[in-house]
């Protein structure tokens, strides 16, 4: 009997005499065909380690069978054989749960494996990837650890990969040939140094009965406000075990919990104008989520904003001057202006630039005001109290999270990058990161946003009053919150007479790009607020409000809005 297929066995024999794999694949070997076929050399130091460091887990044991096997004996004829091969795992429990009108519409409980698998042929300088994602393979692993079962879905995976490279490599040879010169002097993937770090796995712990009765009386306030066409709130809850192991030794265990909330409403004010707000509450930790007294609060004053949205007066035709952004809409600023810019993408095949984006010719220029600076910083857990979704010890590609200035005095220092160089940037700084069954790329961690000079909100609104008293104007804008599009959802001018604040509606920005970030900036506050946000992979912005000196505002098209052509139904049974 060759052990090697027989893992229940193995795990068996494991668990009992507590050796290694790699000690009991030695004593296994037998003179037989199958043996002699299945013979690998003697593993090395880091594989050692890597079998050591996933006993008592049979997933992690199954990966790294598989990963031994697969480097022995993946070779096709007239097909190099795989420079490179990673497995990564994403084992989720998710929990979602939304009520509307006071009656609970959807209870959703999903418990998935994602297996995703990297077979790389030809070399880190020139593979057989075009991009991200490329000849990359997934599919959907058995639950529970049965080694049999694992280790046969792992296997038909890697084959159809290694098959995929082989053909991505040929195709991408001959789209080389088109190029008189090397179009790519930059590598195709980065080395790593081996990483092993296996953390313990998690799980949910949440009051999933409470929840239900919570959000049920969330939503039936809708009684008390007849003008709202609608009124919803949503509760997500997930706990994400993420594996990787790969051919360089790494193998990497790690998991994380995001616990939010979301309520929404709409209505419609008597021009036909669609109004809403939705406030969300994110967390790694449930115990930071709104109580049921406070998220009936939070409900009552978004529906009070609703209401009073109706009334609110229109914005004038064109204004241009000063706009004060409160921290909740200036992390939205951040998150897509200076956010998704940071990331250092490897251009298409034979483009010449350094990345994409906003950002792919600013290196080393100016791209914010020199008061301010810009800081990813994976490893920073909590900020004032609050925990960072954000936050990560270990990558999507099993490097270690690193700290990276992006943004130093106003220039431009760094890019946020994976395993994929681009020009001048080498190495991995730790942000290569994906969503479950996703190719990983450039992410966001924990963006923060410094200035050396930062103001409070009171001085900030004064200067905003002083500047178009300066300017003859009658009144300012502040911005408390965004919706999509960098579209403001709760608009305020601030009156030059006396301060006083007055809500409108119906207002869209033309200029607000990231000129207006470099020039148009000229304050921000010392009042930096915590962004949660969900996505592929959570990320946290931090941010503290941002004053610009001039953007334009100008009254919204809403001329296709109609109103319902018959009244809603009655509130009252």
């Amino acid at each position: 009997m060759n052990i090697l297929h027989r893992p229940t066995s193995l795990l068996a024999w494991k668990r009992l005499t507590g050796m290694t794999m790699a000690a009991l694949l030695a004593m296994n070997a037998t003179p037989s065909r199958a043996a002699s076929e299945e013979a690998k050399p003697a593993p090395d130091a880091a594989m050692v380690a890597a079998h050591a460091a996933a006993q008592g887990d049979g997933l992690l044991e199954a990966l790294l069978t598989e990963l031994d096997r697969s480097k022995a004996q993946l070779k096709m004829d007239q097909v190099q054989a795989p420079y490179f091969i990673e497995y990564r795992v994403s084992d989720v429990q998710d929990i979602g749960l939304e009520a509307a009108f006071g009656a609970l519409r959807d209870n959703q409980h999903l418990r998935f494996r994602i297996l995703r698998v990297v077979v790389r042929i030809g070399d880190y300088k020139q593979d057989s990837h075009f991009g991200r994602s490329s000849q990359d393979e997934t599919t959907i692993l058995p639950l529970d650890n049965d080694a049999i079962a694992l280790r046969h879905q792992i296997w038909l995976t890697t084959d159809d990969a290694y098959k995929a490279a082989g053909q991505g490599l040929a195709e991408k040879q001959a789209a080389l040939k088109q190029f008189s010169a090397d179009p790519s002097p930059v590598d195709d993937f980065a080395k790593a140094p081996q990483m092993i770090a296996v953390e313990p796995t998690v799980s949910l712990q949440v009051d999933e009965a409470g929840w239900k009765k919570t959000l049920e009386e969330v939503t039936n306030l809708y009684r008390q406000y007849p003008d709202v066409q609608n009124l919803s709130a949503s509760a997500r809850f997930t706990a994400a075990n993420e594996y990787l192991v790969n051919s360089e030794g790494t193998v990497t265990r790690s998991g994380k919990t995001t616990y939010s909330v979301a309520l929404s409403s709409a209505a419609q004010a008597a021009d036909g104008m669609r109004l809403g707000r939705s406030p969300a509450f994110m967390a790694g930790r449930a115990e930071e989520l709104p109580t049921r007294e406070k998220l009936i609060g939070e409900a009552k004053k978004m529906l009070d904003t609703v209401a009073a949205l109706r009334q609110a007066p229109i914005v004038e035709e064109e204004y241009r001057g000063p706009i004060l952004f409160a921290p909740d809409a200036a992390d939205d600023i951040v998150a897509s202006l200076i956010g998704q810019n940071l990331l250092g993408q490897k251009p298409q095949l034979g483009k010449p630039n350094r990345t994409t984006g906003a950002f792919a010719t600013s290196y080393k220029t100016r791209v914010l005001p020199n008061f301010l600076s810009v800081v990813d910083d994976p490893t920073m857990k909590e900020f004032q109290g609050k925990s960072l979704v954000g936050s990560y010890a270990v990558d999507s590609e099993g490097v270690k999270a690193e700290k990276v200035s992006t943004v130093e005095n106003g220039l431009l220092s760094n890019y946020l990058i994976g395993r994929v160089p681009i020009r001048d940037f080498p190495a991995s700084n730790g942000h290569g990161r994906g969503a479950p069954g996703s190719p990983p790329g450039p992410s966001l961690g924990v963006l923060v946003v410094k200035s050396s000079d930062a103001q409070s909100a009171e001085e900030l609104k004064k200067k905003v009053v002083q500047m178009v008293t300066d300017q003859g104007k009658e009144y300012g804008y502040r911005v408390e919150t965004l919706g999509p599009g960098n579209s403001p959802r709760l608009l305020y001018r601030v009156y030059a007479k006396d301060g006083h604040e007055e809500l409108v509606r119906g207002a869209v920005f033309s200029e607000l790009d990231i000129r207006a970030l470099r020039s148009d900036l000229i304050a921000v506050g010392n009042d930096p607020l915590v962004s949660n946000r969900a996505g592929g992979a959570p990320t946290t912005i931090i941010s503290p409000s941002l004053l610009f000196d001039e953007l334009e505002v100008k009254r919204a098209d809403t001329s296709k809005d109609k109103l319902p052509d018959y009244p809603p139904p009655p509130l009252k049974k």
